[in-house]
């Protein structure tokens, strides 16, 4: 069951509600984090809470709690979801206007947890015709404008894989709907660096700290096709390798850095729940 913290209370999701003319429904002005849940403590917190502040400043929005507050907030939350396998904080820009013209209020800040089910072993990724922007003012911030996600993994969906990966303007690697790629060849680990406008996730910047791994611009899609093995890394997946891109099975499932990067990760996790 989700549940959810808002105005200082936790309830069902079904009763939690938010202003009609909340400008995170009229025109996607907010931010927002996903964490996984270990064991009732969401992990890697202060690094999602720091992200979060940073990207609510590239809208220009306040958040309008401490970390200390919202820390707080989701225990509580956390406290009343039995077995929570997922928590999202999610701040938007409040009520406002019909239109981009943003009112002098409070943002909305609210929470929400529920069970999550595990992901598959592998995943099965194909590369879809649209591009991220890399010069785009928003570049890089996990924003709830998220159209372009849900089009292009449906897009994935309809071809029977479940990531859709992304080039940015000048075609160069960016990443999935909702994960970080890294690729694999010659004994030699990359991934996208955020001059391509892929964003900084958690799990990705937790890897670069403890495995040796290259940041790149100039990876492509052909490079991800080529790859010996390939993995996709979000706050939920850990990391997940890659069996077949566009409808090609990679030569390594899951390839020697793939296995590595796994164990240093989980290593990562089993020492320290906020790292």
């Amino acid at each position: 069951m989700t549940m959810v913290w808002i105005d200082g209370r936790v309830t069902g999701a079904a009763d939690a509600t938010v202003a009609a003319l909340d400008h995170g429904i009229t025109v996607g002005d907010g931010v927002f984090e996903t964490l996984k849940v270990v064991h009732g403590t969401p992990f890697a917190l202060r690094r999602h809470l720091a992200r979060l502040r940073r990207s609510a400043a590239v809208l220009g929005l306040a958040v309008p709690l401490s970390d200390d507050q919202i820390g707080n907030a989701a225990k509580e939350l956390l406290d009343a979801v039995a077995a929570a396998g997922r928590l999202r904080i999610t701040v938007t820009g409040g009520p406002g206007p019909l239109g981009s013209g943003r009112d002098d209020v409070p943002a909305t800040l609210l929470l929400a947890a529920s069970p999550s089910d595990p992901w598959p072993p592998t995943a099965s990724v194909v590369t879809v015709p649209w591009v991220r922007n890399e010069r785009s003012p928003v570049a890089g911030a996990k924003t709830t404008s998220y159209a372009e996600n849900v089009v292009a993994l449906a897009e994935a969906h309809r071809r029977g894989a479940s990531e859709a990966i992304l080039a940015n303007t000048v075609g160069a690697l960016c990443e999935g709907t909702g994960t970080n790629v890294f690729v694999a060849s010659g004994g030699r680990l990359r991934t996208p660096s955020l001059a391509t406008g892929c964003l900084a996730g958690i799990t990705r910047e937790l890897l670069l700290e403890v495995v040796d791994a290259e940041e790149v611009e100039t990876l492509t899609l052909d490079d991800l096709r080529a790859a010996d093995e390939a993995f996709l890394t979000s706050s939920t997946r850990d990391v997940q390798p890659i069996a077949e891109v566009d409808g090609r099975a990679l030569l390594h499932v899951p390839g020697p850095l793939t296995r590595a990067a796994a164990e240093a990760f989980a290593t990562l996790q089993a020492a320290d729940l906020d790292p």
